[in-house]
């Protein structure tokens, strides 16, 4: 089962209450539910506010998730002395490097 990705205003204030006659904390009564803790936290704090009206079906809490980049592909780096060569990406260590082309230099 997946969480819930957003609440309403309405949403809100039904979870908030069920979870304070829980005896649970808002988290674990989240975390029980199905709920994003932050996101309850959020209308929890957006609903204390003195003199702030929260329209009930027009404001909906979206949780917001990184997405993950592909990983670059690497670049390649061909080095060719005669018929051999000598291949690394764009990470090779340097010291390593001048060592291998010692090696092929020597061939």
């Amino acid at each position: 089962m997946s969480r819930k990705k957003s609440l309403d205003a309405s949403q809100a204030r039904a979870c908030l209450e069920a979870a304070a006659q829980s005896g649970l904390t808002r988290t674990q009564w989240a975390l029980v539910h199905r709920v994003d803790p932050r996101a309850l936290d959020a209308w929890h704090a957006r609903l204390q506010q003195p003199g702030r009206e929260v329209p009930t079906a027009d404001v909906r809490m979206v949780e917001m998730v990184p997405a993950d980049e592909p990983a670059p592909e690497p670049v390649r780096y061909v080095v060719r002395c005669g018929t051999m060569a000598v291949e690394v990406d764009h990470r090779f260590d340097d010291g390593v490097l001048r060592r291998l082309l010692a090696v092929v230099a020597s061939c």
